[in-house]
C-alpha cells in the first residue's frame, strides 16, 4: 500500500507540472519505450482508419535532427505492420529549427509528425506553437520528443495539440532506466507490453519503484521552485562558460544561436581540433563532455544534427557537446571555467591553437610521429639548432605539421619523402608555403625533396651516403634501384655513421627486412610511413624473433591493483602516453609524459638503459596498451599499462601525488 501511495503521488505531481489535464501519463523504461509506444500507438491507428475506408495520408515526417531512435522506429514499426508509408525527414534551417515552409507543403500528405521541444545535441528549442498553427488544418498525430524540455521549458500539454509526448527520468539526476509517456485525451494507444497488467493495462510489468519514487523525487524539487536554478541564473551560468571557452579556444565557433537554445547546453567547433583531441583534452582536465548526443559520447563520429543543419563538415566532425545541469551552482561553474582555462594554456603551450611563435616553446630532441588516418610522418628535430627534417608529410597532417613547426621557429632543412608521395606532392607543397620563412635556402631538391649538394657520411658497410647535419645529428640517405630511399639517423663520429650509432630508419612503405642489416643495429627503430595495425615502431630484431606466448597476456594491471605492483616494485616508473596538451590540462602529476608521438625517442634510452618496470597509462587505457605493446615486442618485456586507464582507475590519482 505504501508502494501504491508512492506511485499514484508521484503520477498527481507529474500530472500536475506538465499540465496533463484529462491525457494519461504512464511510467515506462524511458523516452525509447515512450517513442516506440508512441509510433505503434499512431501507426496502429493508422491502419484502421485506412482499412476503414478513411484517408490517411502517405507520410511518416520526423524532424531531420531528430534522435535515432525516431526514424529507426518509424522504419520498424512501418515495416511490421505493413503500412508501405513513406518515411521521410522534415528539413531545418541554419539554426536547427524546423523549416515550417516544408512543414506546410508536406502537411498534407502527413499520417503522422515526430519533432522535439529541444534538441538534444545542441540544446536547439523549436517553435512548437509555430508547427502548431500549420497543424492546424491536419489530422495528423504529433510526437514531441520532450526529454530535453523536463524541467527547462514550461510545459502545459493538454493546452496543445501534442498526441504524445515521451520523458526520460535520467536527463534531470533521476536514474536511468525511468520515464513517461503522456498521450492526449481521446489519441488512440495501443500498448507496447502487455500481460500483467500493470500501469492500468497500459504498460505491464512490475512497476520500477525505486526509479519511481526517485522521479517523484526529482518533480518535488521542480515544483518547490527553489531546488534548481531558474532561466535567468542558468543563462548567466552558460554566458560565463561561453566567455571562458571564448578566451581559451580563439576561432571557437558555437553551431547554435544562443537565443535559440536550452541556456544548459552549448555546441560548438575549434577549427583545426578534431573531436577526439578536444574529449581527450577536456577528459584530462576531468570536464565530461560528448561529441554528440551524450547516449552517445563513446562514439566520435560526425553529428547528423549538424549535417541536417547544413554546417561545413569540418564543423559537425569537430564538434562538442558540453551541458550542465540546472543543479549547477556558482562554485562548479567557477570550476568549469578554470579548467577550461587550462584546456587553453596547454593548448597554446602544444601549438595547438593560434599562438604568437615564440622562442620559448616546447623543443623536441630527436622525433615526433605525426599520424592520421593510417599515414605517418616524422619530424626529425634537434633543440640546439632549432633545425629539423619533415619525411613523408601527407595532406592530413600538413597543417598541424605547418604550426608545430612554425610555433616553435624551427629551421626547415629539408621536407623528404620516401618515395613518389600519394598526393603527387600537394603536402610538400601546402608546407613549402606555409613554412617559407623558415625553409633553408639555396639548392635545389631531387624528385623526393632531398637537397642536391649535402655532405657525405661514410656508412656502416663502407659505403658513402648523402648526409644532413642537425646539430650532433646526422640523417643519412639511402637510396634505393627503384627511385625510393630510407633516410638513416644517428650520431656520426668522424665522418662515419657506424650501424650502432643509428637510433632511426625512417622506412616509408618498406618492408621492414628491406633496410640492409649491415647499416643499421639490430635495435634500431624501423619508422614506417603507414600503421594501421597500430604498432607505432619495430626493429630487426623484433622482426626475427618469434614473439612470445605471453608477450602482452600478463601486461594489463587494474588500476585497484597498481598501489600494491608500486609498493613490490618501488623503481617502476609511471609514464603518461596521453599528448602534452592532455597532460598540462590533467595538472601534470609525478608520471613521466612521454605522449605516444614521441615514444620512439624514449624507447631508445629504454632499450639501451636498465630494464626498470614501466607502467603507461592514459585516459582510456587504449594508448597505454599500444605502449607497452610495442615495448614488449621490442624485446623489453618489464611494461605494462594500467587497464581503463585514469577513466574507470581513480586510483591512478593517488598514485601520481606519491
Amino acid at each position: 500500500m505504501r508502494a501504491r501511495a508512492i506511485l499514484d503521488a508521484v503520477r498527481r505531481r507529474a500530472a500536475r507540472l506538465l499540465g496533463v489535464g484529462g491525457g494519461r501519463l504512464m511510467f515506462n523504461s524511458g523516452a525509447t519505450e515512450g517513442i516506440q509506444t508512441a509510433i505503434l500507438s499512431a501507426l496502429c491507428a493508422l491502419r484502421e482508419r485506412r482499412a476503414g475506408g478513411a484517408r490517411i495520408g502517405s507520410l511518416l515526417l520526423y524532424g531531420a535532427t531528430e534522435h535515432k531512435a525516431v526514424p529507426e522506429s518509424l522504419a520498424h514499426w512501418n515495416r511490421v505492420l505493413g503500412l508501405d508509408l513513406s518515411v521521410q525527414a522534415l528539413p531545418v534551417d541554419g539554426h536547427g529549427r524546423h523549416d515550417l515552409d516544408a512543414l506546410r507543403a508536406l502537411a498534407p500528405e502527413t499520417a503522422l509528425l515526430c519533432t522535439m521541444a529541444a534538441n538534444n545535441e545542441t540544446g536547439v528549442v523549436s517553435d512548437l506553437a509555430g508547427i502548431e498553427r500549420v497543424l492546424q488544418a491536419s489530422d495528423a498525430y504529433w510526437l514531441v520528443d520532450c526529454v530535453q524540455a523536463l524541467g527547462k521549458l514550461a510545459l502545459d500539454l493538454a493546452s496543445t495539440r501534442i498526441d504524445y509526448a515521451p520523458f526520460s527520468g535520467h536527463k534531470l539526476y533521476a536514474p536511468k532506466g525511468i520515464g513517461m509517456l503522456y498521450v492526449r485525451a481521446g489519441t488512440p494507444f495501443t500498448p507496447l507490453i502487455v500481460g500483467g497488467g500493470q500501469e492500468a493495462g497500459q504498460r505491464s510489468g512490475t512497476e520500477n519503484m525505486a526509479g519511481i519514487a526517485a522521479l517523484g523525487a526529482v518533480l518535488e524539487a521542480l515544483e518547490d521552485g527553489v531546488t534548481f536554478r531558474d532561466h535567468a541564473q542558468l543563462t548567466r551560468m552558460r554566458a560565463r562558460l561561453v566567455a571562458s571557452l571564448r578566451d581559451a579556444l580563439p576561432g571557437v565557433l558555437f553551431n547554435t544561436p544562443l537565443e535559440f537554445s536550452l541556456p544548459t547546453t552549448l555546441n560548438f567547433s575549434v577549427p583545426g581540433l578534431s573531436s577526439g583531441e578536444l574529449l581527450n583534452l577536456f577528459d584530462a582536465a576531468r570536464l565530461r563532455v560528448s561529441s554528440g548526443s551524450a547516449c552517445s559520447s563513446a562514439k566520435a563520429a560526425g553529428s547528423h544534427v549538424l549535417e541536417a543543419m547544413r554546417l561545413p563538415h569540418w564543423r559537425g566532425a569537430a564538434a562538442i557537446r558540453m551541458s550542465f545541469g540546472p543543479l549547477a551552482d556558482e562554485a562548479f561553474i567557477d570550476a568549469a571555467c578554470e579548467r577550461i582555462a587550462r584546456c587553453g594554456a596547454a593548448l597554446r603551450a602544444s601549438c595547438l591553437i593560434p599562438s604568437a611563435p615564440t622562442a620559448d616553446a616546447e623543443l623536441e630532441e630527436g622525433v615526433v610521429r605525426f599520424g592520421a588516418d593510417g599515414a605517418c610522418a616524422w619530424l626529425v628535430t634537434d633543440a640546439v639548432s632549432r633545425a629539423c627534417v619533415i619525411v613523408d608529410p601527407s595532406d592530413a597532417v600538413a597543417e598541424r605539421l605547418a604550426a608545430h613547426v612554425r610555433c616553435r621557429r624551427y629551421r626547415v632543412a629539408a621536407i623528404i619523402h620516401t618515395g613518389a608521395p600519394a598526393d603527387g606532392g600537394a603536402a610538400r607543397l601546402a608546407l613549402l608555403r606555409a613554412l617559407a620563412g623558415q625553409l633553408d635556402a639555396g639548392a635545389a631538391c631531387d624528385a623526393l625533396g632531398w637537397p642536391a649538394g649535402a655532405a657525405e657520411v661514410e656508412l656502416g658497410d663502407g659505403g658513402r651516403a648523402a648526409a644532413l647535419t642537425l646539430g650532433q645529428q646526422t640523417l643519412a640517405r639511402v637510396p634505393l634501384a627503384d627511385g625510393r630511399a630510407y633516410y638513416l639517423l644517428g650520431a656520426a663520429s668522424g665522418g662515419k655513421l657506424a650501424a650502432a650509432a643509428v637510433r632511426f630508419a625512417f622506412t616509408g612503405a618498406l618492408a621492414p627486412r628491406a633496410v640492409a642489416a649491415a647499416l643499421v643495429d639490430p635495435d634500431t627503430l624501423l619508422c614506417p610511413g603507414r600503421d594501421e595495425r597500430h604498432l607505432l615502431c619495430t626493429s630487426l630484431r623484433a622482426e626475427g624473433r618469434a614473439p612470445a606466448a605471453d608477450e602482452t597476456g600478463g601486461m594489463h594491471l587494474a588500476a585497484t591493483g597498481l598501489a600494491h605492483f608500486l609498493s613490490i616494485h618501488p623503481q617502476a616508473i609511471l609514464v603518461d602516453v596521453r599528448e602534452a596538451y592532455e597532460h598540462a590540462a590533467g595538472g601534470g602529476g609525478a608520471a613521466l609524459s612521454v605522449p605516444l608521438s614521441r615514444l620512439g625517442g624514449q624507447v631508445n634510452d629504454w632499450l639501451r638503459g636498465e630494464r626498470v618496470p614501466l607502467v603507461f597509462f592514459c585516459g582510456s587505457g587504449v594508448r597505454s596498451a599500444r605502449a607497452a605493446a610495442c615495448l614488449r615486442r621490442l624485446g623489453y618485456l618489464s611494461a605494462w599499462d594500467v587497464s581503463g586507464g585514469v577513466a574507470l582507475g581513480e586510483a591512478v590519482a593517488p598514485a601520481l601525488a606519491a
